[in-house]
């Protein structure tokens, strides 16, 4: 199966991502994991991706769909992946079915994860990342036993630059002004499957395993 994971920054992808990794055994592509490690590491693509990220800008496509080509490219993805936070625009989803299809591969389905803007400001904006294990918490609804102090490992928890209350509101206007465009694409080709986000983790996973029932 390739199935993709779409949504706006904070809905939950995240979580619902290493459900149907755990389930179905799938290999977890996410541009925005790739592009914080690449970061990290102070290359020069990750120097580059950054500056677009902490203020709320797309990173550019022909880098996003540079950096996928080559992921799938590799021998754990021959079983089947999960995209989560790629295609972002129409010309990477068109990319990316020109690239399936000359690999002889398709697309199984698109979920797409919906909740209010408001809700979705509240989620980002307390989000908290451990520093060493990068555990997440939220100080909404999922705090940490100590305030400010991980669970896990005990390190010290911090809120990315991307996710302070100004950047995420521009992220999200970001989101909807060249992304949703993409619901009606998928939706065009019969491919998309709406999942409301509301809820618990795990009622957000039963509504997952039930829209993917067909495929299986």
């Amino acid at each position: 199966m390739i199935i993709i994971l779409m949504g706006p920054p904070g809905v939950g992808k995240g979580t619902q991502a290493e459900e149907l990794i755990s389930e179905y055994g799938l290999t977890h592509i996410s541009t925005g994991d790739m592009f914080r490690a690449a970061a990290a590491e102070e290359t020069t693509l990750g120097l580059k991706a950054k500056e677009y990220m902490d203020t709320g800008q797309l990173v550019p496509d022909d880098v996003t769909i540079g950096i996928v080509r080559e992921r799938l490219q590799k021998p754990d993805c021959a079983k089947g992946c999960l995209l989560d936070g790629f295609p972002r625009t129409i010309p990477q989803a068109e990319a990316l079915d020109d690239l399936l299809l000359h690999n002889h591969r398709e697309i199984t389905t698109v979920l797409y994860f919906d909740l209010p803007k408001e809700l979705l400001v509240q989620r980002l904006s307390g989000r908290q990342v451990c520093r060493s294990c990068n555990a997440t918490f939220n100080i909404h609804h999922a705090p940490s036993k100590v305030p400010g102090i991980c669970d896990s490992c005990g390190s010290e928890l911090y809120i990315r630059d991307d996710d302070k209350e100004e950047t995420a509101r521009r992220r999200l206007d970001v989101y909807e002004m060249n992304t949703a465009p993409l619901v009606d694409y998928y939706l065009d080709s019969k491919r998309l499957t709406e999942i409301d986000a509301g809820g618990t983790p795990k009622e957000v996973a039963a509504k997952v395993r039930q829209s993917l029932a067909a495929f299986i």
